[in-house]
């Protein structure tokens, strides 16, 4: 099964090697048909220290790096 890569911007670099990526999606609401932003934060592992907040990033599942770490970041989107 592939790992999904999702695309966001960081919010958060404090923590060492990793970063907090906030990814938005946006889907037609059932009732309003109108298009509504949703947006979920991951935190992705940076092994670098490479990435800053503002960055625009993709990020790949990957196995448990820590409690909350599931995602690695892949490389800077354009």
């Amino acid at each position: 099964m592939p790992k999904r890569v999702l695309q966001g911007v960081v919010v958060s670099d404090k923590n060492d090697k990793t970063v907090v990526v906030q990814v938005e999606r946006r889907l037609t609401h059932p009732v309003l048909k109108k298009t509504v932003r949703l947006t979920k934060k991951y935190h992705a592992h940076d092994e670098a220290n490479k990435f800053h907040t503002g960055d625009l990033v993709r990020i790949q599942e990957c196995p448990p790096v820590s409690k909350n770490k599931r995602w690695v970041v892949l490389d800077q989107a354009s």
